[in-house]
């Protein structure tokens, strides 16, 4: 270990890279560590020194980080949050709690939770604020350099998420796969077989970050691969084209029961097997050193029991 180089990096140094990691400003990183610009440009100044790159170079009025500065984020996040761990200590108040929570989820998602993310915001102070994003602003990379505390998603538990071993996946809501059609289809009236099911064409939902759903590979091995008309950005597109079309759209029971977009779909039982299928709380294994991000996680955990 490299002790009298690390003797010239400080924890406000690493503060420093780390929120303007986020914000992408001096000014907007000041105002965040209540300091001047001046002493942001500063602490970038050595670091840029002492890192041996650039770090950020402009484009506009914000700062674009180098390659190198997203490669650091990471690491450095995993320090701060393994020294503000060792300050943080005993037992959390949301009453009193001043600062800033954020999760990111599908916008699908956020209605079936939105009852339990309303009763976790109120219940933390009036200066404190419980920010929710979505999954394709803020992903799997944002839980690794600390920009977001959690992931909420659904998916296939079979599925292999990611490979990042900092990611820890936590099923908190069981549910299962259905079939939705408009109440017009020639396939509302009878049961669903799988030969209807694949007569007819399909909307699928684009993800990006995920691997090939299971029920997908399982599908095609089986009977035959889906015939894909459409592709959308989320649950809710897909119900609303599902409401105007001949195509079927294969998603959670548990959304379909719940949305607004989903009423007046007919619902069918899929005529195959799926795997298992949940909602799952996605963490960086050092965002439960902080003891605010310990208690959003023991809300979203413990209250899905209520749904």
């Amino acid at each position: 270990m490299d002790y009298a180089t690390l003797s010239r990096i400080s924890v406000k140094h690493l503060t420093v890279m780390h929120v303007l990691l986020m914000t992408h400003s001096v000014t907007a990183t000041a105002n965040i560590l209540c300091v001047t610009p001046s002493s942001v440009s500063k602490a970038l100044a050595q670091l840029k020194t002492q890192l041996n790159d650039e770090l950020f170079f402009r484009t506009g009025n914000q700062l674009a980080p180098t390659q190198y500065a997203l490669s650091i984020g990471p690491a450095i996040h995993n320090v701060l949050s393994n020294i503000n761990g060792i300050f943080q200590q005993g037992e959390f108040a949301p009453e009193t709690f001043t600062g800033t929570l954020s999760l990111s989820m599908r916008e699908s998602t956020f209605e079936l939770f939105a009852p339990q993310l309303g009763s976790i915001s109120q219940q933390l102070s009036d200066h404190a604020q419980l920010v929710i994003s979505t999954k394709e602003q803020f992903s799997f990379e944002a839980l690794l350099s600390g920009k977001i505390d959690f992931l909420l998603l659904p998916h296939d538990i079979s599925q292999p998420p990611t490979h990042s071993k900092n990611l820890v996946w936590k099923a908190i809501l069981n549910d299962e796969m259905v079939c939705l059609m408009n109440h017009h289809h020639p396939l509302a009236k009878g049961e669903l077989t799988i030969d209807k099911y694949l007569s007819y064409r399909h909307i699928r939902v684009i993800d990006k970050d995920l691997a090939e759903p299971y029920f997908e590979q399982t599908l095609t091995q089986r009977h035959g691969a889906r015939n894909i008309a459409t592709m959308v950005a989320d649950f809710g597109s897909a119900a609303l084209m599902c409401q105007h079309s001949p195509y079927l759209f294969t998603c959670s029971k548990r959304w379909a029961e719940t949305a607004l977009q989903g009423k007046g779909l007919v619902v069918k039982t899929l005529p195959f097997d799926y795997g298992q299928v949940a909602y799952s709380l996605v963490w960086n294994t050092v965002s439960l050193n902080n003891p605010a991000c310990r208690w959003l996680h023991d809300q979203l955990v413990g209250d899905t029991a209520k749904i």
